[in-house]
């Protein structure tokens, strides 16, 4: 069962208020996208924490209805 972009992107802002997502639909088949995530509440984690906080915020859907996810992190500082 495919997941929606905007059901993506909703539950990691449920999950992480002040977050700036994006997501994209790498292969149009609803089960392979990229997300770029970016939030002040990253600042100070290392990149894996930041990937477990996205991955909690998507609360275990991730290899189930969720199939693959390119994740990017950062903070506003690393966007530039």
């Amino acid at each position: 069962m495919a997941m929606e972009a905007a059901e993506i992107e909703r539950l990691i802002r449920e999950g992480i208020p002040d977050a700036r997502v994006t997501i994209e639909d790498l292969r149009g088949d609803g089960d392979h996208y990229a997300a770029y995530v970016i939030s002040d509440t990253f600042q100070g984690k290392s990149r894996v924490q930041q990937h477990q906080m996205v991955y909690q915020a998507l609360q275990g859907r991730m290899g189930n209805e969720l199939h693959a996810l390119a994740l990017q992190t950062g903070t506003p500082e690393d966007a530039g």
